[in-house]
């Protein structure tokens, strides 16, 4: 069965620990993700992120301590996280929510590695 043919999970709790900076996402199909703050505001859908085509993408420096500060459900396919260095734009779907926790390590490893080509170290070791 191809992927168009099958039901997107659906989220069945969506849990912010403002302590720990992480974001635990459940899901229906029994897989369960704890995204990073950090992560998330990194690998936000929005323009200011991804550009406006392929190739465009922005990367995001200096994001190591950015928490979420609200979260706002959009109808029932979606939510937009507030972060408090103000970024509030991009819509994370469903669909983005489960690809960033199904894909954490390769995109996670991806960020590591342009914020190295870019001559950038992340102010923390945490999850470096």
């Amino acid at each position: 069965m191809t992927q168009e043919n099958k039901t997107l999970p659906r989220p069945t709790e969506i849990k912010l620990h403002q302590a720990s900076k992480i974001l635990e996402v459940a899901f229906d199909d029994g897989e369960r993700f704890q995204l990073s703050c950090e992560y998330l505001r990194i690998s936000s859908p929005s323009a200011e992120v991804r550009g406006h085509g392929p190739g465009q993408e922005v990367l995001q420096i200096g994001k190591e301590e950015v928490n979420i500060t609200s979260i706002e459900p959009v109808g029932t396919y979606a939510v937009k996280l507030f972060f408090d260095d103000g970024h509030n734009t991009g819509l994370y779907t469903w669909k983005i929510l489960y690809e960033l926790g199904a894909n954490f390590e390769r995109k996670w490893q991806d960020y590591l590695q342009r914020l190295k080509d870019a001559g950038h170290k992340r102010q923390t070791a945490q999850d470096s």
